[in-house]
């Protein structure tokens, strides 16, 4: 992973392949210099902001421009990224805008060993944002390149243009400071946990499935202290796990439940995370249309970040027990599969008439919901790509939250809002729940398709234990990035929801919530 240091060197005496600084749009368009790059600017004689004007800059949020140093620099190179409009006048810029600002630079400086970025850096709260953006900026998922280690091996002398960023360094931080210290601690651990749940959503899925993600949350778990229970397809069966056992029954590859546990000795209270972990999603016998299956490697993506927060929380040393449930499968069509039609049995003993068989996250969650309950957490999340409605309502880039206390909801919207991640609030109108009536089973699996985003957080909510406080973040939308990419944010898997969770376990233990 990319290197972070605090530097107190002088942007001119730091030997590095770039300078960064940023800039925002001004009055009519034209770029001004941003604080923290005040000792470039007086390099280029204060003319800074011209010289960027003349090469077409504005300032414009993302936008890349690079030139030739000053005389006298170490480094051959400053690279200006825009932040998007000044701030009025007693107003400043937010920490998102710095995070995705650093991303789109660490983003352009791929393959350079090392640059230093001369951003706003009067706060620690800055010093993080910016640490986190350049680092989840320098990202790259290349393990499947063909001759990639060969190539690496012959061409040793040569710099690997895709390569990530080599290294950070946060001019005018202070490396003596605990503040910065511990921001820039913190972001290195975060991000090297956003950057295994994007990992794991990249991997494809003939070598992720059930058993080698269970393998992976099995290795890294003793890595990190973690205590970590796998049931196979066997303790399912004995189990009465009738949602995992029926969504995986038409696989050669069986489901698996893990469960993941960071716990504290002065802990006050319990957070479980439960994950979606549908490694692919072909629809099972409800097969998916064509156009709408070479994706589905990413319906794990709830699983994967749950994993990461909890590894993250143990990294941390965070003071607040976090058990991880990561229910598996794989969906697919077969003479052993599910049928529209059948009937489960779940793990709560409720039955379950199945109308259609892409409607199968649910009932994985549903299994993992009712024994993630048992243990009595004091609030329960999940998360999971559930349905395709909520991106219709929210768009690709927002993830939808629904709740059976409305505070709590608000404080995970606030929370998301806070480490940069979109996020909306969505109902739950009981009304909904009649639709999925069954006249042969407790409850089918389908409603209405108008507001269907909201029946299957209804249908979540039926297995949640009573007197819990439970969240469901749809995180369908922002999981996987198949456009161009901006900011911090690549194509591919994006680890959607770490960053949100770990600071709602960050904030639990703090004794700000539930």
């Amino acid at each position: 992973m990319t290197a972070l240091t605090l530097s107190t060197s002088a942007p001119a005496a730091l030997r590095s392949d770039a300078i960064v600084v940023a800039v925002a749009k001004g009055a009519k368009g034209r770029p001004v210099v941003v604080a923290g790059a005040e000792a470039v600017d007086k390099a280029y004689d204060g003319k800074l902001a011209a010289v960027l004007e003349t090469l077409g800059a504005s300032g414009g949020e993302g936008e890349v421009t690079k030139l030739p140093a000053p005389s006298g620099f170490k480094s051959p190179v400053v690279l200006a990224v825009g932040l998007g409009d000044a701030p009025e006048k007693g107003e400043t810029f937010d920490g998102e805008t710095l995070r995705r600002a650093a991303g789109s630079a660490a983003r352009a400086l791929a393959g350079a060993e090392s640059a230093g970025f001369a951003l706003p850096l009067d706060s620690a709260e800055y010093a993080a944002a910016i640490a986190e953006g350049a680092l989840l900026g320098a990202y790259s998922f290349t393990t499947y390149r063909a001759g990639a280690a060969q190539k690496a091996a012959a061409d040793q002398e040569k710099k690997d243009k895709s390569a990530p960023l080599g290294e950070v360094v946060l001019l005018g931080g202070k490396p003596k400071d605990k503040a910065y210290k511990a921001a820039t601690e913190r972001a290195t651990a975060l991000v090297g946990e956003v950057h295994r749940a994007r990992d794991l959503v990249n991997i494809p899925s003939n070598d992720l499935f059930p058993k080698s993600f269970a393998d992976i949350a099995l290795a890294v778990g003793k890595e990190h202290g973690l205590k970590v229970e796998v049931l196979d397809e066997q303790d399912l069966r004995e189990g009465g796990y009738g949602g995992l056992l029926g969504v995986g029954q038409g696989s050669a590859n069986p489901p698996r439940l893990v469960r993941l546990v960071h716990s504290h000795p002065k802990a006050k209270k319990t957070l479980a995370l439960v994950g979606k972990g549908i490694t692919y999603d072909s629809g099972g016998i409800t097969l998916k249309p064509a156009g709408h299956n070479e994706t589905m490697k990413c319906d794990m993506s709830g699983a994967a970040a749950v994993f990461a927060a909890v590894v993250t929380a143990a990294k941390l040393g965070l003071e607040v027990n976090v058990t991880g449930w990561l229910a598996l499968a794989e969906n697919m069509p077969s003479g052993s599969a599910t049928r529209p039609g059948d009937v489960l049995r779940m793990y709560s003993g409720k039955t379950v008439e199945v109308l259609n068989t892409d409607a199968e996250g649910r009932l994985v969650l549903a299994d993992a919901l009712t024994r993630a309950s048992e243990e009595k957490p004091d609030a329960i999340v999940d998360v999971a790509t559930l349905t395709g409605a909520m991106m219709l309502a929210l768009g690709n880039r927002t993830f939808g939250i629904m709740a059976n206390d409305d505070a709590f909801r608000t404080s995970i919207h606030e929370v998301a809002e806070e480490v940069g991640e979109q996020s909306w609030p969505m109902p739950m109108p009981r009304e909904l729940l009649k639709a999925m009536d069954s006249t042969v089973a407790d409850i089918s699996n389908m409603g209405e398709r108008m507001g269907s985003g909201l029946v299957a957080g209804l249908f979540l909510q039926e297995f949640v234990g009573e007197d819990i406080t439970w969240a469901h973040l749809d995180i369908a939308g922002p999981a996987f990035h198949e456009g161009a990419p901006y900011g911090y944010t690549h194509k591919g898997g994006t680890g959607s929801s770490v960053r949100t969770l770990v600071r709602l376990a960050e904030r639990i233990a703090a004794g700000e919530l539930v």
